[in-house]
């Protein structure tokens, strides 16, 4: 039973990695963002678990600002994507452009409620 869970598992795995193999380039640079916001956003908050959450406003607009711009890197991946046809007409640069100023706007909302 356990030999057969791990060789789904593994046949899982396999698959879903030669899938994600055939992803466009730029797909994969907005994923490795996506991550790297995330993962900044959990060391903050192990950060503020060890030591503790004094200036709480800060520690809220450092996690609202990973998880934010995270948020708004999975709209642009789904803007950019060419397999989706919601968004066909799009050009790319628009998406960024959209992408850098709704990150500018996040950004000054998060520096007001920093205080």
């Amino acid at each position: 039973m356990v030999k057969s869970t791990s060789k789904e598992a593994h046949a899982l795995f396999h698959s879903l990695r030669s899938a994600y193999a055939a992803t466009p380039t730029n797909l994969k640079i907005i994923d490795l963002y996506v991550v790297f916001s995330v993962f900044t956003a959990l060391i903050q908050v192990v950060y503020m678990a060890i030591v503790g959450s004094f200036p709480f406003n800060s520690f809220l607009s450092g996690v609202l600002s990973c998880i934010g711009t995270a948020v708004l890197a999975v709209c642009l991946r789904i803007q950019v994507n060419k397999e989706n046809k919601e968004f066909k007409d799009l050009p790319p640069e628009r998406a960024f452009a959209d992408f850098v100023l709704c990150n500018l706007v996040l950004h000054l909302v998060i520096m007001n409620f920093l205080g």
